[in-house]
């Protein structure tokens, strides 16, 4: 390796790429119902890392309250964050709703655990003005 990459565990590498990607993930119960507590989210939280694994992606963090979730999800160029976010939500819904059919009435969520919508923002690395500025300042070849 070059000595001008320092080691940083943030910045992973395959065979041809070098990427430090991060998305926060927030998705918000049906209704914003109030459902999850500490078990939940707990259970959600193992579910949720074992769906990254299988991407290739790392939570990195998790938290939630009663009626949302936030992830912290370090994930690699090959994977769309649209599919991930499918996989996350899709198979936490069917567990939750699956182990936890007492506290999930599924009635009132008409048979869904999280609202279709989601929020993804890219985040870590410079500060978007940075990166503008580093970019502007690149030297145009003259021809």
């Amino acid at each position: 390796m070059s000595p001008r990459w320092d080691p940083n565990p943030h910045i992973r590498r395959g065979r041809a790429v070098v990427f430090n990607l991060h998305a926060h993930l927030v998705f918000v119960t049906k209704y914003r119902r109030g459902v999850l507590d500490e078990e939940m989210l707990t259970r959600c939280e193992e579910v949720m890392r074992k769906v990254c694994e299988d991407f290739g992606a790392e939570l990195k963090e998790f938290n939630g309250e009663t009626d949302h979730v936030h992830l912290l999800v370090h994930y690699p160029p090959k994977v769309a964050l649209a599919g991930l976010v499918n996989s996350l939500k899709g198979v936490s819904s069917r567990r939750l709703r699956a182990e936890f059919t007492g506290r999930v009435n599924r009635a009132i969520m008409h048979g869904r655990f999280w609202s279709p919508s989601y929020f993804a923002g890219s985040c870590g690395g410079a500060p978007l003005q940075a990166v503008k500025d580093y970019i502007a300042q690149q030297k145009r070849p003259d021809y």
